[in-house]
């Protein structure tokens, strides 16, 4: 079975498909997994990988990528492949650096998209606590930022990647970049799931030509611990969503990708688990929801952010909050 939906992007007419493979197992699953995974996954009909330089795998997805192409299983120019800037690499020269080294790791001549991570510089060890803090954490500051998006642009015109965008990025902090932008923010990824809609932002990239990515798409039941909190709701337990699924007689998780596509943005799962990747590509491919049942959805938003970013927080940061300019405003 292969993807055949696709949002374009208006800027250069590129087709995404419509559902790509996660790739963050850092904290959980192991890289050879996660390397076993995408090649599942494209031998089956993916044609979207959304990978990371922090997620610590991309030199064994990478292998499989060269063996994918020299066994004619796929053509390079048939896959989808991001990756992303990490947080501790926004200096210009660091940033260089980390884009060439996910070139080769990845064992790639170009990206169809590379992402800035995060907006706030920092760093933080791997499998942390809830209540690590970086010392050199700092709250937003655009020009540095555009520092960053720079040597994106230049990346674009050296033919090094196809289309350059944003994550974890709030309508005020967008507004800014799109204003002083050269090269278009082509998409953006962002916490996208049935109990967590971002309709304005969602509304925003729309108005704006953004293709929207969504990621933790099933509520991300395996988030690290860091990222659990109490009062933290579960999509596919919502009864709107059992009720619909089983209409469809399909898991919960299903639905939920089914209504990530009838609102025109692309999920990005990981699963691991092989008739979970298999039917993550089904529902997206096959028997979309109703209008209504995609109305019925729509409507139980809890605006409930699971992945809320504590590890970012800069000293004298209230809490969490101030990371997402909850009021409209940059919070510095």
């Amino acid at each position: 079975m292969s993807t055949h939906h696709f949002l374009t992007i208006k800027s250069t007419g590129k087709k995404v498909p419509t559902i790509g493979l996660g790739t963050f197992g850092s904290d959980h699953v192991e890289p050879k997994q996660i390397a076993q995974s995408v090649r599942f996954a494209v031998e089956h009909g993916y044609r979207h990988i959304d990978c990371a330089s922090v997620y610590g795998n991309e030199d064994v997805i990478g292998e499989v990528f060269e063996e994918l192409f020299s066994s004619n299983i796929v053509k390079r120019e048939d896959l989808w492949i991001t990756s992303k800037l990490w947080n501790d690499a926004h200096e210009p020269k660091a940033a260089r650096e980390s884009f060439h080294k996910t070139l080769k790791n990845l064992r790639l001549d170009y990206l169809d998209l590379y992402l800035v991570h995060w907006p706030f510089p920092n760093y933080h060890p791997p499998k942390c606590s809830i209540d690590a803090r970086s010392p050199n954490s700092k709250p937003y500051n655009h020009d540095n930022f555009m520092k960053t998006w720079r040597v994106l642009e230049e990346f674009v015109n050296e033919g090094l990647t196809h289309h350059i965008g944003t994550s974890n990025m709030t309508i005020p902090k967008l507004t800014l970049l799109l204003n002083d932008a050269v090269v278009p923010v082509s998409v953006h990824e962002m916490e996208l799931h049935p109990h967590f809609q971002q309709k304005e932002l969602k509304k925003f990239c729309d108005d704006n030509d953004i293709v929207s990515i969504g990621y933790s798409p099933l509520g991300s039941p395996h988030r690290p611990l860091r990222d659990r909190t109490e009062g933290d709701s579960v999509d596919m337990e919502d009864p709107v969503i059992i009720e619909i699924a089983k209409k469809h007689n399909v898991h919960p998780a299903s639905i939920c990708l089914k209504w990530a596509v009838s609102n025109n943005h692309i999920p990005i799962p990981l699963s691991t688990n092989e008739r979970n990747i298999l039917s993550n590509l089904e529902a997206v491919n096959t028997d979309p929801l109703s209008q209504s049942e995609k109305e019925a959805i729509d409507a139980i938003d809890k605006n409930c952010r699971l992945i809320k970013g504590h590890v970012f927080l800069w000293e004298g940061a209230k809490d969490w909050h101030d990371l997402w300019d909850e009021q409209g405003v940059i919070t510095t």
